[in-house]
């Protein structure tokens, strides 16, 4: 664990589970907030047996939990998170490809990967029916990106994206609320996704995105994208669900996940 996230959040309890060589599933607590803080970390370096994969849910145009996605994916599912913000009727609003195929694409905010390259971060263009992230994915697909919206970047370069949003929108920015979020260390080669409970005092409030971001300066990361959040924040580390999720009713149904999963076919596929 970087020294800074113990510097900024100050915990008294933290506990580690090792999930495979390489990834680890770590739960802070700390008063100062309160936060609750779950960090999944996965060193990807050279290592080709770890992929990424977007679920959606099982029928087209439903929702479901990350719990149900996760379980029903047929995949290795180390680790896997709410992605999207999603429209009333339950279609995610950014970019959404799917074992590189093309279901959607908006200039958004964006997380990709594709087998034998690093995750990138960035705004997504629409390019006739394809897409361009930091490569192009056309209307044919490329049967290899995975891509998911958020909204907003936190970092870019290891700088802040502007304000993060506070000035546009103070309730959703500048407020706390339960985050869901990952980042990118290019120079250790980490991932981190990082859920951060909240709308539950005493045990945890939630973050604003400010707050988020020094989370993920602390982790040492140049890239960092907000997902959904709120009563959405959710977390599945293998097989179980490890975070509280503030709607009473528990797990909220969402419209995709993005799960850190162990595939050892994505090395022929790099």
């Amino acid at each position: 664990m970087p020294d800074g996230v113990h510097r900024l959040l100050t915990p008294d309890t933290v506990r580690a589970v090792v999930l495979a060589p390489g990834v680890a599933y770590r739960y802070l607590w700390a008063p100062a907030g309160p936060w609750a803080v779950h960090l999944v970390e996965a060193r990807l370096g050279a290592r080709c047996d770890l992929a990424f994969s977007v679920l959606r849910p099982e029928r087209p145009g439903e929702r479901e939990t990350v719990s149900a996605m996760a379980k029903q994916a047929g995949l290795d599912v180390l680790a896997a998170v709410n992605a999207d913000f999603f429209t009333p009727e339950g279609a995610a609003l950014g970019v959404e490809v799917v074992q590189g195929r093309v279901l959607s694409a908006a200039a958004r905010p964006t997380f990709a990967w594709r087998a034998g390259g690093a995750p990138w971060m960035g705004i997504a263009r629409p390019n006739g029916d394809g897409v361009r992230l930091g490569w192009s994915v056309g209307v044919e697909g490329d049967g290899r990106t995975e891509a998911v919206g958020g909204f907003p970047d936190l970092l870019d370069g290891a700088r802040r994206v502007g304000d993060l949003e506070v000035a546009a929108r103070p309730a959703f920015a500048a407020a706390r609320h339960p985050r869901t979020a990952v980042g990118w260390d290019d120079d250790g080669q980490v991932l981190w996704i990082v859920v951060v409970d909240g709308r539950r005092p005493p045990y945890s409030v939630g973050m604003s995105l400010p707050e988020l971001a020094d989370l993920f300066e602390a982790l040492g990361t140049e890239e960092a994208l907000n997902l959904d959040g709120g009563g959405s924040s959710a977390l599945v580390v293998a097989g179980a669900p490890v975070n509280r999720p503030s709607d009473r009713t528990g797990e909220r149904a969402v419209a995709n996940a993005l799960a850190l999963v162990r595939d050892a076919s994505a090395c022929a596929a790099g």
